[in-house]
């Protein structure tokens, strides 16, 4: 399967807390929510597409723990995005998580990097990571994600986690395509590509 992240940032690189002002307040973080104004019906169908190209789930704790909450209450069998979400497999990365309730779900804890290696060898689509933006970004560092689905709010958090953070290994990414809603979300997808090239700018070289 293809590992493909989605997720929701702000203009200055913020993941944490998009969803609602209680969804993650780790570290004091309290500006969450600030992606939901920019919601609206071109963009719910865009991730219902997406959705739709998934054979399984992967989730962090507390991702995987908010969504176990709250998808189980939306049971219209017609919802394609809930008919996925609750019916396909779900694996949630966690060394301390002993059950989930919200099935199927397997739990995977030693080593994470290694055993979604293997999930990537099983057959099928898309192995879908939503959110989950400490797992994201230890598995950026492992060279294991396949396509980046980045939708960018036009907001400036000034504080709260960021996916891409500083210190992080190097990564060449190839963009695919580019795309705004009538909400003002700008929806960038890239696929993982070789890594960087580091040069000197030659101003005459570039204007032949």
């Amino acid at each position: 399967m293809k590992l493909v992240l989605m997720e929701f940032l702000s203009l200055d690189g913020v993941c944490q807390g998009p969803g609602a002002p209680d969804e993650d307040t780790s570290d004091g973080f309290a500006r969450g929510g600030w992606f939901v104004p920019y919601l609206e019906q071109t963009f719910m169908q865009t991730v219902s597409a997406w959705v739709g190209q998934a054979d399984a789930f992967l989730f962090g704790r507390r991702t995987y723990e908010s969504f176990a909450r709250d998808w189980p209450k939306m049971d219209d069998p017609n919802d394609p995005i809930a008919s996925k979400m609750n019916g396909l497999p779900k694996y949630v990365a966690s060394h301390s998580m002993k059950d989930a309730s919200w099935a199927p779900t397997t739990i995977l804890s030693g080593d994470i990097a290694a055993r979604v290696a293997d999930l990537k060898e099983t057959p099928g689509r898309e192995l879908q990571i939503h959110g989950s933006g400490r797992l994201a970004h230890s598995l950026l560092e492992a060279g294991l994600i396949d396509e980046l689905r980045l939708v960018v709010a036009p907001v400036v958090l000034g504080k709260g986690r960021k996916l891409f953070r500083d210190g992080a290994m190097p990564a060449g990414f190839k963009l695919v395509s580019v795309d705004a809603t009538p909400g003002g979300l700008a929806v960038h997808v890239y696929e993982s590509a070789e890594a960087p090239v580091f040069d000197t700018y030659d101003a005459a070289a570039a204007w032949r």
